[in-house]
């Protein structure tokens, strides 16, 4: 019980820190950077502050064996992808329009693991069931324009970041999560930053409003990734992730205090929903620590 509740204290951190992360990735693309430079310079600093905290207090952390380096770098290859769509779409939507698209990966969650032989719990899909509808009443009522693309990349996001969510759960059976959140980080700047450089020109934040959305994004990557593998180590990546969907309540919070937006009644009513959805967490059995037996992954 004790690894659960860490399990789940630790999701929870995980969706106020990926909460923040529209919020000033849009703060940061507004004040002038691209947005691949934003996605760039945010996933480089996180991993190099990692690794130097590692390096400086924990270097059996930088350990790990051959099969689970390679799950992370797939890991991190699909999840830099994704995060490539993410600010792009970020560019061309506003950040609470792309954070409720992009919280409908608890979806393709369910799906890949469907497809790895881990079918969820009939409790699971009642939680997902109730999603659906919560989702749509918090996109209601909205004057946001409505661009197809953006939308479209918001949506290639979710799924890859749902997909990277199982292959790392495989990984943590038998790795620490700082060491797998390293080796991710360093897979995902190792797609995210060549992306950046094909930019013509390159281009830095030169002043503060460029600057501290950048400083802010880096710490709240550091910190979720960290909250989130190790909340993925002990109740498994579909419970994170329906856990995760409180990242959108998160949004929705600082949009409506940071940015001045505000709900509708109807939204207000999807956001009700939605923390339902959170609170049947505590229902859930625990997961085991097996190694599931056969599929895809």
């Amino acid at each position: 019980m004790r690894r659960r509740n860490k399990g789940i204290h630790a999701a929870l951190l995980s969706a106020f820190f990926l909460g923040m992360a529209p919020i000033l990735g849009k703060q940061a693309i507004l004040s002038g950077l691209p947005p691949l430079a934003v996605v760039a310079l945010r996933t480089l600093f996180a991993f190099l502050l990692l690794l130097g905290l590692i390096a400086a207090f924990k270097r059996s952390y930088l350990r790990i064996y051959s099969l689970g380096l390679v799950g992370c770098l797939l890991a991190g290859a699909i999840n830099g992808t994704g995060s490539l769509f993410y600010y792009s779409a970020l560019g061309r939507i506003d950040a609470g329009v792309g954070q409720l698209l992009y919280s409908l990966y608890p979806l393709f969650v369910a799906f890949w693991l469907w497809l790895d032989k881990q079918p969820p719990s009939k409790l699971t899909l009642v939680r997902i069931t109730l999603a659906i509808p919560a989702v749509a009443l918090l996109s209601l009522g909205g004057t946001h324009r409505m661009d197809l693309i953006g939308m479209g990349m918001m949506l290639v996001a979710a799924a890859l970041y749902a997909l990277h969510l199982p292959i790392n759960q495989r990984v943590l059976f038998d790795v620490p999560a700082p060491t797998v959140t390293l080796y991710t980080l360093m897979a995902m700047s190792l797609v995210v930053v060549p992306a950046f450089l094909l930019i013509r020109p390159v281009q830095l934040p030169t002043t503060k409003a460029m600057l501290w959305p950048v400083v802010g994004l880096t710490l709240v990557t550091f910190f979720s990734r960290l909250t989130l593998f190790l909340g993925v180590k002990h109740i498994g990546g579909m419970q994170t992730a329906l856990l995760g969907l409180g990242e959108l309540l998160v949004t929705l919070a600082f949009s409506h205090w940071w940015l001045h937006e505000s709900l509708t009644p109807l939204q207000w009513l999807g956001a009700a929903l939605l923390g339902v959805t959170l609170l049947l967490t505590g229902l859930e059995k625990p997961t085991t620590n097996n190694k599931p037996k056969g599929g895809w992954l």
